[in-house]
């Protein structure tokens, strides 16, 4: 199965019956080209089955198909593993802890830090890459009480970023997203944000909010509108269809969130967003970012 191949449920059931299947397809996406020694590139190897490792000829380095990866030392089997990722994947509302609990048969602490796991390496895939062209960005807030709305709330604040492409009947299409939590609204935050976020050079729409004065001299073109005017909402219609979306997805999946881990659900947000055209797609794609990216503990998380 390659990365961009479809899958539906049906597809999945018959790629993935047992643990071995899973194992088998796992050493296919990490070796590609066949075995490679992690310590020494050596291609040669003897298979530990009992162990499910592989045991380099040369150096004697024992490599399994899981370590350096998200499921690094996990002791869910990895047909628990790849039906959890499926339901993430397959799932655009999100995929709360307790469904995965009750799907797997497992308790709901490891379910909690099985799909945490996956939103790590959700985020790591798409830091990745900058956004480009026509930028509309904005600024939101998630979460906290109930009352003041709006800049100056108790709320966690968020930059939101979309990238957007002028389609043949002059309409702006969306392509990307990033959306990334700040301590505080200023200068250094914005511009922190825009440099680790888009590529110089882009095009970056906002409002006359002051901490986006500063864009042209870190190398963007820059166009600003007046809040709250008819031009303003078209110009940046985009970023406001994209924060309802992700305030729908943190209340209606996850019931409010703790500002801690809100970064982590913007990631998966974001991750499945930006993947949109490609549902079918998502499960491969989501393992392929678990097999790249290195594991995260539950005292990272809690700690």
């Amino acid at each position: 199965m390659s990365q961009q191949e479809s899958m539906n449920l049906v597809n999945f059931i018959k790629k993935f019956p047992t643990e071995n299947a899973c194992r088998q397809y796992l050493f296919k996406l990490r070796w590609p080209n066949g075995f490679k020694c992690p310590r020494c590139g050596n291609s040669h190897y003897y298979s530990l089955a009992k162990y499910h490792l592989f045991q380099c000829t040369s150096c004697n380095y024992q490599a399994s198909v899981t370590a350096g990866t998200v499921l690094h030392k996990t002791r869910v089997s990895l047909l628990k593993w790849f039906i959890a990722l499926f339901l993430v994947a397959t799932d655009k509302r999100g995929c709360a802890a307790l469904t995965v609990q009750r799907h797997i048969d497992v308790n709901y602490k490891t379910a909690w830090l099985m799909l945490h796991k996956a939103r790590s390496a959700m985020g790591k895939r798409d830091k990745n890459y900058f956004l480009d062209g026509i930028i509309q960005l904005d600024e939101a807030y998630f979460g906290g009480p109930k009352g003041k709305q709006g800049r100056g709330t108790e709320k966690t604040v968020a930059f939101v970023a979309v990238s957007t492409v002028i389609s043949d009947k002059k309409a702006l299409i969306p392509l990307f997203a990033k959306i990334r939590i700040s301590d505080k609204l200023s200068t250094e935050t914005a511009t922190s944000f825009v440099t680790d976020a888009i590529n110089p050079g882009s095009k970056i729409v906002t409002d006359y909010f002051g901490i986006y004065n500063s864009m042209i001299d870190n190398g963007f073109n820059h166009d600003k509108y007046l809040s709250g005017t008819p031009e303003c909402d078209e110009a940046l219609d985009w970023t406001h269809i994209l924060i309802s979306n992700a305030k729908t997805f943190i209340l209606g999946t996850y019931h409010g969130l703790a500002k801690r881990h809100l970064q982590a659900y913007f990631d998966e947000f974001c991750f499945r967003f930006n993947r949109r055209r490609s549902i079918s797609q998502l499960f491969p794609r989501l393992l392929n970012a678990c097999v790249s990216a290195s594991t995260i503990t539950l005292a990272e998380l809690t700690g």
